[in-house]
Order: structure tokens, then C-alpha cells, then sequence
């Protein structure tokens, strides 16, 4: 029984700790022009701009205010929001998964893009996005991925 137990308790902490340790390759900013940066673009004006806007810019007060269901409103993707601070595995997997795989209890509005787009896609699209990202801000996430 207790061998069981044991099992179970394993199986269900690596599944866990497995959305989390898939290794994404580091995703490199797009160059301006190129058919990735078309792509993503592309995708990106499809799937994420009607909430976190064609600029990038996120919804108005994105930090601090709740939409009328009580969660919190899409932040930037241009650097100016908290994107930049996640190593490309989290930023893979809550774009391919939703935030729900990542935040206990979370019942937020940012649901997975699974069903919708290729992991390839998925990788454009974040590519693109950092493309708009300061330098510095940009330097200091590629480093995130090296831990």
C-alpha cells in the first residue's frame, strides 16, 4: 500500500513539474522584415491583439484596475508589462496552455492557444513580441533561460 501511495505521489509531482521543465528552445527576438517576423505578426494581430492591442500596448491600466468580472486586464507585450521577467519556457507554456497551468485557482481570461496554433506558431508569435522589446530588457530575459 504504501509502495502505491508512493507511486502515485511521484507520477502526479512529475507530471506537475513536467509543464515546467520541457526545455524550449531560447527564442530569439525576430529581425524586422523576415517571413518569422510576418508570421508572427500575422498571428499575433489573429489571436492575442483584441486583448493586449494591435501596438502592444495592453489594456488601459493593465496594473491596476479589474475588468467588470473582477480579473485583471492584459498587460503590455512591448516591454513595458512584466513579460520580459519569464524565461521562455513559462512564456511557451502559459501561451499554449493558458494561465490556469501555471496559477492555482486561476480564472482569469488568458486561456491556451493549443487548439489554435503550431508550437512553431506559438514561438513566432513570441519572437515577434520580443522584437519590440528594449534591448536591455531583452538581454536580461535571454539570461533567464540559461538558469
Amino acid at each position: 500500500m504504501r509502495i502505491n501511495i508512493f507511486l502515485i505521489i511521484i507520477f502526479f509531482t512529475t507530471e506537475g513539474l513536467s509543464l515546467n521543465h520541457n526545455v524550449v528552445e531560447t527564442i530569439k527576438k525576430s529581425t524586422i522584415k523576415t517571413k518569422q517576423f510576418n508570421e508572427g505578426k500575422a498571428l499575433y494581430l489573429k489571436n492575442c491583439a483584441s486583448c493586449h492591442k494591435k501596438n502592444l500596448s495592453g489594456q488601459i491600466n493593465w496594473d491596476v484596475k479589474l475588468d467588470k468580472d473582477g480579473h485583471r486586464l492584459a498587460p503590455p507585450m512591448n516591454g513595458d508589462g512584466h513579460t520580459w521577467h519569464h524565461d521562455d519556457n513559462t512564456l511557451f507554456y502559459i501561451t499554449k496552455y493558458g494561465l490556469s497551468k501555471y496559477v492555482k485557482n486561476y480564472k482569469g481570461k488568458m486561456g491556451g492557444f493549443s487548439d489554435k496554433l503550431t508550437d512553431n506558431q506559438i514561438k513566432n508569435v513570441l519572437a515577434y513580441v520580443k522584437s519590440y522589446w528594449p534591448e536591455q530588457k531583452y538581454q536580461y530575459q535571454l539570461k533567464l533561460n540559461e538558469r
